[in-house]
């Protein structure tokens, strides 16, 4: 028989539906359905650009001073998980209350899943929908996950997903996604006039320059560098400054993900 959906106008009306899959997690059941239909991509008409650096305590800091929260998930609900853990152990295996139990851990953990999901969607539509081009840094995931005492912290703000979204977002909405070597020292430079401090702790942040006295919030002076990064690596000779100020004729076409080395002098051509 037929089963109402939760959502409206969840299948376009003149698409053709090929299949459906049905799931079921924590209790909750799910529908795929895989449609065929025209797509027509939305044309890019934002004029900014944007630099984002990503971390733990601020998910993400943008180059015009936007922050991010991390709403840190699985941390919020860590005391309820281990409280339900420890309850699974003292129950008899095979019992309905051990049952009972499984299946309230897996809620739990959905509930973890379906919070970090959000917020990561939120974020990067925001990004690829409101710039022309965003710049980003190529973490590395797998060897921040290899450190224990960020491993969980690493773990739970889906960095390696937010990659994921931006460069399938940036291609629907037309967004050039700009890629910088992880090598690129975004957080010892200054943004303003270029100087490089030999040293930067992780308990610094604020970034005060000794070369020409600019203070800034440190995550942001990352972004603003990743931004200026990346417009060297487009050729861009806009006259955008490094903290977001908009530029005509900046970006046109369709979208294109770069990636680049640190110190290469790396000119695209965009159409």
């Amino acid at each position: 028989g037929r089963v109402p959906l939760k959502e409206k106008d969840y299948l376009p009306t003149e698409a053709q539906v090929l299949s459906a899959t049905v799931s079921e997690q924590a209790g909750r059941w799910y529908v795929s359905v895989q449609v065929e239909e025209e797509q027509v991509l939305p044309e890019c008409t934002a004029t900014i650009a944007i630099g984002v650096d990503l971390g733990i305590k601020t998910l993400a800091t943008l180059s015009d001073g936007t922050t991010f929260n991390n709403p840190r998930a699985l941390k919020q609900a860590q005391k309820k998980l281990r409280r339900l853990e420890r309850r699974k152990a003292r129950r008899t295996k095979g019992s309905q209350n051990r049952k009972k139990t499984v299946k309230q851990l897996a809620k739990q953990h959905a509930r973890v899943a379906h919070i970090r999901r959000d917020a990561t969607h939120k974020l990067t539509t925001y990004l690829v929908k409101n710039h022309a081009l965003v710049a980003i840094e190529d973490l590395h995931v797998s060897g921040m996950l290899k450190n224990h005492k960020l491993a969980q912290a690493v773990s739970d703000s889906n960095f390696g997903e937010i990659r994921r979204q931006l460069t399938y977002k940036a291609e629907i909405y037309g967004t050039h996604l700009v890629v910088t070597d992880r090598f690129y020292p975004s957080s010892k430079t200054c943004s303003g006039c270029g100087y490089v401090k030999p040293e930067l702790s992780l308990q610094e942040r604020t970034y005060t320059c000794e070369s020409c006295g600019m203070v800034l919030d440190r995550d942001e002076n990352a972004a603003c560098n990743l931004l200026l990064e990346a417009m060297r690596i487009t050729g861009s000779s806009s006259g955008m400054n490094a903290c977001g100020v908009g530029s005509s004729g900046l970006l046109n076409g369709v979208s294109e993900t770069f990636h680049a080395e640190a110190g290469t002098n790396l000119h695209l051509g965009m159409s």
